[in-house]
């Protein structure tokens, strides 16, 4: 799945999370991080830390790939 923003990974984290059938509360107990965090991460908090962000996907067994689209082609996004 290619994700392009912060609710974008959030929806998909929420996802996998239902799959599994776990709660937030569960998730956030495994990963160590907060419920808060778990809730704001899936909700799309545009400034979650990334390190937890990864903790949390990792307790899901979910893998991150980063991959380059093209050499030479260059994306501009609104951050507004």
């Amino acid at each position: 799945m290619k994700t392009f923003s912060a609710a974008e990974l959030g929806q998909a984290i929420r996802q996998r999370r239902r799959e599994l059938g776990y709660t937030q509360t569960e998730i956030a107990d495994f990963s160590g991080c907060s419920l808060t965090f778990v809730s704001d991460l899936e909700n799309g908090k545009k400034t979650a830390e990334l390190e937890k962000t990864l903790t949390v996907v990792n307790t899901l067994g979910v893998d991150l790939l980063f991959e380059a689209r093209g050499q030479y082609e260059i994306v501009r996004y609104d951050h507004g």
